[in-house]
Formats: structure tokens, sequence, C-alpha cells
């Protein structure tokens, strides 16, 4: 695991965005952690944050693609941020795109925010996190319908490992489904590997019980491998 991983999951724990404990999930699942990516609300977090998703998505896509799209909402400062980090790191202008909830009739008209996406664009979506994989549903075809584009893939924050509606991760099924690559910044391996045992401020969040109750969530909900 590269040392901007690490880093990224003392990030997560120090925005106060992945979280241990007893929670129930959108889908009714009890799970023993929790992720609210919602919790990055400050300048320099969000700053940081385009920096871990700029180097994740540079590490598997490389340089060439032209669009980042961000779905609404959370997509839309998860793509602007990260635009602004890959020009910084990379020198490289992507421009960012995300989708209105409704189309706009009036003034800067259409479904999309920022950037057009138009013929021969290659394009990069980008999310916090996929559990269930219902929102590429909405996203995939808005992207897709803007003309001659080729999706390379999705990058979110966190693969939970979790299965998605068959027996195989939302990210696999997402990849099975829609024909493009999908990655994370880390996964919850890389999380567990790293945090089991280890002190953060006075704390182990990840002990031998709370390591029991996570391995026990992923005996019922783990996806294959």
């Amino acid at each position: 695991m590269g040392d901007y991983k690490q880093e990224f999951i003392d990030f997560m724990i120090e925005c106060d965005v992945l979280k241990f404990g007893d929670f129930t999930l959108k889908s009714g699942r009890k799970s023993p952690f929790f992720m609210n990516a919602g919790a990055y609300v400050t300048g320099a977090q969000l700053s940081r944050l385009g920096e871990y998703y700029a180097r994740a998505i540079h590490e598997a896509y490389g340089d060439d693609f032209d669009v980042l799209f961000g779905p609404a909402y959370k997509g839309i400062p998860l793509s602007v941020a990260t635009t602004i980090a890959y020009s910084r790191l990379y020198g490289k202008e992507i421009r960012y795109c995300s989708n209105r909830k409704e189309v706009k009739d009036h003034g800067d008209t259409g479904i999309l925010l920022g950037s057009k996406i138009k013929d021969g664009d290659r394009v990069v979506i980008i999310e916090d996190v996929t559990t269930s994989g219902k929102s590429m549903e909405e996203t995939v075809p808005i992207v897709r319908a803007q003309g001659d584009v080729k999706i390379l893939g999705l990058m979110v924050s966190l693969n939970r490992m979790e299965k998605g509606k068959g027996s195989k991760s939302a990210l696999e099924e997402i990849k099975d489904l829609y024909s493009f690559e999908t990655n994370a910044i880390v996964s919850m391996k890389d999380v567990t590997s790293y945090l089991h045992g280890k002190e953060i401020n006075g704390r182990v969040l990840i002990d031998d019980d709370m390591m029991d109750k996570i391995n026990a969530y992923y005996k019922e909900y783990g996806a294959e491998a």
C-alpha cells in the first residue's frame, strides 16, 4: 500500500469521515463502520481530498482523459476539487462536469454543469463511495447521451468490498455491466490492515473486538474476491 493511501486513511479519521461502532445503513444492513464524505467541509480538507483523488486517478488512468464527471450532488465538489489538484500536481488541464437533478430551460440550459461533454471526449467518473451501484444507473446514460464519448472508468474514495445486488461487490458489478474500469483510493482491506491495533490520538479504533465485528460483517455481506 502506497504512502499516500496510508495518509488518506489517517485523513479520513482526522476529518471524522470514517467511523467505527454500530450503524444502520440505508440498505438496512447493520455495519460496524460508516463513511460520510459529507464531513469534508473546509477549504483545507477539500484541497487535500482533491489531491488524494488526483493521485489515485493519475495512478489508475494516467493523463489521457479530458473530463472528470461528478454526479450530483456529492460528486460536484469532488470533481471541482480534483480538477484543481490535477492541474497543480500534474500540469494537465482536465475539465470538470456534473449533472443537474432537473434540466434547466433558461440561461445555461440543459442537464449539465461545468464543461459540456463532446464527441471524442474521454471521461473519468468520480464518486465518494458506491454500495449498490444505483447512482451509475442514472449517471452512465447521461454521460453516454452527450455524444461519441468513452468512459474510461470510475474512481471512488473507499471500496467497501461488500455485496452489491448479487454476490460481487458493487464496483465489480459496475465493471461487468458497463465495461469500464472501477477503482478506489483505498479498500476496507487496506483500512483494516493499516488500523488494526494502531493507536491514533490515544485510541485504537480497530482493536481485536472491533476486528471480530468487521470479520463477522464480511462473513455475511462480503463480496466474492
